[in-house]
């Protein structure tokens, strides 16, 4: 991926989240000061880059759960908030 090429990443992740059974809602985000772009102009996506919030509605109840990096664990967490 490359900055260019960030927004329509997030936005195709975001539809393909949005296709599972009980998904409201979800916003995911790529930190783009994470990405190191090779002599090519583009860099690798990494999860610890990924900052993705869903909202569940299963049978009247709700959960919100993020997934985003946690450098103290040097890894991209999920939690419900």
């Amino acid at each position: 991926m490359s900055l260019k090429t960030a927004a329509s990443l997030e936005e195709a992740m975001q539809k393909s989240i949005s296709l599972q059974p009980y998904v409201k809602q979800v916003r995911v985000s790529i930190n783009r000061q994470m990405l190191l772009e090779n002599v090519f102009g583009y860099g690798e996506l990494e999860g610890r880059m990924i900052i993705a919030e869903v909202q569940i509605d299963y049978e009247g109840e709700v959960v919100i759960a993020r997934l985003q990096y946690d450098a103290e664990k040097n890894y991209p967490l999920m939690s419900l908030i």
